[in-house]
Order: structure tokens, then sequence, then C-alpha cells
């Protein structure tokens, strides 16, 4: 599904299931802006396969130089990636369920693209268990050209509830 016709009443609509620190975390200007394409999942404890898509972009216009945007799409490669290997568990950072940390990630680039242009991460978790995640990410541009590639192995242990 093309980013423009993802609502972010799809988002708002969660509002009213998290804290209010949570909420406010959520609604802070950000710099890079994201856009899932599947259903809402850090707020629905289902168990899915571990295979996402979000559309990112910077949300304001960057200059024309080839590196800072490498270096912008390098800092978005890791917004979603750890957690593409807890959808078949079901369980949500947002709903502080856990905690995690990436033990290595790299990113290979193929071609040139704008981060300030709409970029889709698709990601998918072949392996997670015993802790860990393994993850792997592909960055198309709107015309469907590879522009990198990316994989991780994080730490990933459910967190414990100090109630």
């Amino acid at each position: 599904m093309e980013p423009d016709a993802l609502e972010r009443r799809r988002f708002i609509a969660a509002l009213p299931q998290v804290g209010e620190a949570q909420r406010a975390l959520m609604l802070r200007p950000r710099p890079i802006e994201m856009r899932t394409s599947d259903k809402l999942h850090w707020m629905n404890a289902e168990p899915k396969p571990p295979v996402a898509h979000s559309w990112f972009r910077a949300v304001a216009a960057l200059p024309d130089d080839a590196a800072i945007h490498r270096a912008v799409i390098a800092y978005a490669s890791d917004f979603t990636l750890l957690g593409t290997s807890a959808l078949p568990h079901g369980l949500s950072w947002m709903r502080g369920e856990l905690k995690g940390a990436s033990l290595d990630h790299a990113l290979w680039f193929h071609r040139p693209a704008r981060a300030d242009e709409w970029l889709l991460y698709a990601t998918d978790s072949p392996w997670s268990g015993g802790g860990r995640g393994f993850n792997r990410g592909r960055i198309f541009d709107r015309a469907g050209r590879l522009v990198a590639s990316v994989a991780q192995e994080g730490v990933v242990r459910r967190a414990v509830r100090e109630d």
C-alpha cells in the first residue's frame, strides 16, 4: 500500500489504550516519519508471522548530499527491525513487555536514494529464540528498486514487571 494512503488514524486510535507517558512518547515530534503498512501490532498481543512493512522518510527536505541521505537511512534502519523477531511471540516494547539491545547491525547500500522521499522497509525474522532474534531488512524506493539491505541480531528478553 502506498504511504500517502495510510492514514494516521490507526495510530491515533490506539492512543486511548496506552498510558500518559507512552502517549507523550508516541506524539512527540520526530525527525523520521514512519507509517506501517500492516495492522499495528504493538498494541495487540496476538502472535503474527515475523514479517513487517513500513514506509519512512525524513520529515523535512534534506540537502543534496548523498552522505546525509545514507546517514538518515542508516539511522532509520534500526527503528523497527528488532521488533520483527518479537511478532510471533505476541510481545511488545510499547506495552512494557520487552527489553532489548542490538548485538550487531550491518547495512549494505546498493544505490543512492533520498531519505526525504518515502522508502519502504520490508523486514522479516527467520529465527528467534533463547532470548535472541535474527532480523533482516530490505529498503526499497517508490519505484521498487532495492536501495539497501540490513541484518541484525539482538537480545530480546521479557521485561520483569515491578508492580
